[in-house]
């Protein structure tokens, strides 16, 4: 097992790693629409929150030299149900090809102002 980290990606507020590999599978902690650089969730909308979580997600990826084409499994976790039409235009930008299976649930949020949470499985054998 190995912790995979970023600067590039929010870094942890708390005991868990952004990422860990083990064996074949990278396991991508919740991610949300904080940028990195600032270190502030980004203003405004579900698809503003959705595309730097994505952003998160794939610095993620990248660090751990795959890309989202590798992800078999997607967990999001939505504020409000009433934003997954906004938030799935958004995703399936990021998900051309090879679309990971995907649950997507409503969530009461921990981290504050955040309207989404992504979290991911790849795969890379």
């Amino acid at each position: 097992m190995q912790a995979v980290k970023t600067e590039n990606a929010p870094l942890p507020i708390g005991p868990y790693s952004q990422a860990v590999k083990a064996g074949d599978f990278l396991f991508i902690s919740g991610q949300v629409g904080v940028n990195p650089k600032t270190k502030t969730m980004v203003n405004g909308s579900i698809e503003a929150q959705t595309r730097q979580t994505l952003q998160n997600i794939g610095a993620i990826l990248g660090a751990a030299g795959l890309s989202f084409e590798k992800v078999v499994k997607v967990t999001v976790f939505l504020a409000d149900m009433k934003d997954f039409i906004k938030m799935n235009n958004v995703y399936a930008t990021y998900f051309k090809t090879n679309t990971p299976a995907r649950t997507t649930v409503q969530a009461h949020l921990p981290v504050a102002d955040a309207v989404v949470e992504i979290d991911a499985i790849a795969y890379s054998p």
